[in-house]
């Protein structure tokens, strides 16, 4: 089971954010900008490849209740689900992070040369 089905079951704490019958929000134990939140779906779907589109579209609804919630939805914030090995996902359980609270940077991506990926 993974750690993300176990925070599910309430078998791992978790900073919970709100809640419905089919989706969970929580903080993000490592933050990468002032609000870090995470979505994840309380069915196990492996990533966004292997998950059906209405779960997709009523988690985008959930994710608007979340930003609404959290207080980022008029200042602005950012969504990533990190897909497979080449996306960097770390945890194999469909979820999407919720970044804000700050003006937010581009990154490793914000100088790159894109000769450099080719």
């Amino acid at each position: 089971m993974c750690i993300f089905c176990k925070i599910v079951n309430r078998e791992i704490p978790s900073n919970l954010v709100k809640e419905d019958e089919n989706f969970l929000a929580f903080h993000d134990i490592n933050p990468k900008a002032p609000v870090h939140v995470l979505v994840i779906p309380k069915a196990h779907y492996d990533s966004f490849n292997d998950t059906p589109g209405d779960v997709i579209g009523k988690m985008g609804i959930f994710m608007q209740e979340v930003a609404k919630e959290i207080g980022i939805d008029q200042s602005g914030y950012r969504i990533i689900s990190n897909i497979g090995d080449d996306g960097a996902q770390e945890v194999k359980h469909l979820h999407f992070h919720i970044l804000g609270g700050t003006h937010l940077k581009w990154g490793h991506l914000a100088d790159a040369d894109p000769k450099d990926f080719l």
